[in-house]
């Protein structure tokens, strides 16, 4: 076997015996590459500018290079290494040379790990072995294995912009809101990373209510649609999930707060589809999915509220998504660092949307401005951390109202990460007194 993968990275890559590979950035995708390289016997270094500043030493005897996903390629030891003509290497491309099973592949601004899970859960169900990670959960390179008969990966934008060799076997792009602005500059530039998930033959699918994404459709390639608003061949009417005529199931047995994640199951049947997974296990699969963790995630109903975590909710998409998901107003808690996005694409939702709003971290300034420049107030009221913030809340809430935490913004101007941010959230919930 090891034979076999020498031979397929040295066609593809050129990657001999005498490469000198310099893997860059020691988080989970630096590990995981070298984990693989170690397993093969190829000589690597991984270097990290958050552990050691970068040496020219290192970069000017590189013949490869592995860049993990969050580290820019315009780092100026790279883009030198680069001119002079060392390779640039993915590991979802290593993945994707070296896997032996179809690739179903998934991506957009918000909803892919839940897609991501709902296809695996299906899968699972289906019986087969499959393999889920890629952004989520386990790394690519991690979950390479024999005996596996479907990979499902969630790929990020930044996974995506350096990836050529994926040609899955059926992909998506889920949804295309503003995200990452400061690292690809505009969102026609995100898109088209994005659309890196199609290179290759497999089937497509998109969501016909996203314009950005229904314009990524080919006409030669075999293309399913899902949607929430209109005819797809994958879409809703009267309560029902429907493919083609064929009811798929009700509304209210999916387990989901929210419409998005209407939408979401419908994008997870179409991925099965393209498959051939049978539906009824499908469906059975969906009918016992549980809410991931900081996504729309109902942690309590204390005091008479319905605390609503969707700390992931990292870009304004992702928040306006939650907010068209309820029928009634909600109170908001907004704020972090936004990455550049224009909150003036929020601030009608918010005022439709939510009866107050409090705010918090770095843009929190920025995000009431935008509101202060539409007619219509929504009242709103900032707070220094989550227990402030929830203090707040409770404060101003009445017995039956929703409390959602879909910041908008990143986290990492006050937490470690979105699930620190959202543990705070809920720690700071059961602390309430009763």
């Amino acid at each position: 076997m090891t034979t076999h993968r020498h031979q397929i990275l040295n066609k593809t890559f050129h990657l001999t015996p005498n490469a000198q590979i310099v893997i860059v950035g020691d988080g989970v995708t630096g590990q995981s590459a070298a984990r693989f390289f170690n397993s093969l016997g190829y000589h690597f270094v991984v270097v990290d500018s958050r552990v050691a500043p970068f040496t020219q030493e290192t970069f000017k005897e590189a013949t490869h290079l592995l860049v993990s996903p969050g580290v820019s390629l315009s780092e100026p030891l790279i883009a030198q290494a680069l001119d002079a003509g060392a390779i640039l290497m993915s590991d979802i491309d290593i993945f994707a040379t070296l896997a032996q099973a179809p690739i179903i592949a998934i991506s957009g601004a918000n909803g892919k790990s839940t897609v991501t899970t709902m296809v695996g859960d299906m899968a699972a169900a289906c019986g087969k072995r499959v393999g889920v990670g890629g952004n989520l959960g386990t790394p690519a390179l991690d979950l390479l294995c024999e005996q596996t008969e479907l990979y499902v990966l969630e790929l990020s934008s930044f996974q995506l912009e350096r990836t050529s060799h994926l040609n899955a076997a059926a992909a998506s792009v889920l949804n295309i809101s503003a995200d990452h602005l400061d690292r690809h500059g505009d969102l026609d530039n995100y898109a088209q990373a994005k659309a890196h998930i199609f290179a290759g033959d497999g089937a497509v699918i998109l969501n016909r209510d996203d314009e950005r994404v229904y314009a990524m459709r080919e006409a030669t390639r075999q293309t399913y649609t899902f949607s929430i608003k209109q005819p797809a061949d994958f879409y809703l009417a009267n309560q029902m999930l429907m493919h083609k005529e064929q009811i798929l199931m009700p509304r209210s047995e999916l387990p989901l707060e929210g419409k998005h994640n209407v939408a979401n199951a419908l994008a997870a049947f179409a991925l099965a589809n393209a498959l051939g997974l049978d539906m009824n296990a499908c469906k059975t699969a969906l009918k016992c999915f549980k809410a991931l963790d900081h996504r729309m995630q109902r942690v309590s109903e204390k005091l008479g509220f319905s605390w609503v975590n969707d700390s992931k909710a990292t870009n304004i998409g992702a928040c306006i998504a939650a907010l068209e998901g309820y029928d009634e107003k909600v109170i908001l808690i907004a704020g972090g660092d936004g990455k550049g996005a224009d909150m003036n694409e929020l601030a009608p939702v918010i005022v439709e949307k939510a009866k107050a709003v409090i705010l918090t971290g770095k843009d929190a300034k920025r995000i009431e401005e935008a509101l202060q420049s539409l007619p219509s107030i929504v009242p709103a009221y900032h707070a220094q951390d989550m227990r402030e913030v929830v203090a707040i809340a409770s404060h101003i809430a009445k017995v039956g109202d929703t409390i959602l935490l879909s910041p908008a913004c990143a986290s990492l101007d006050q937490y470690k990460n979105y699930q620190d941010r959202g543990n705070h959230f809920a720690f700071a919930i059961e602390a309430l007194p009763a």
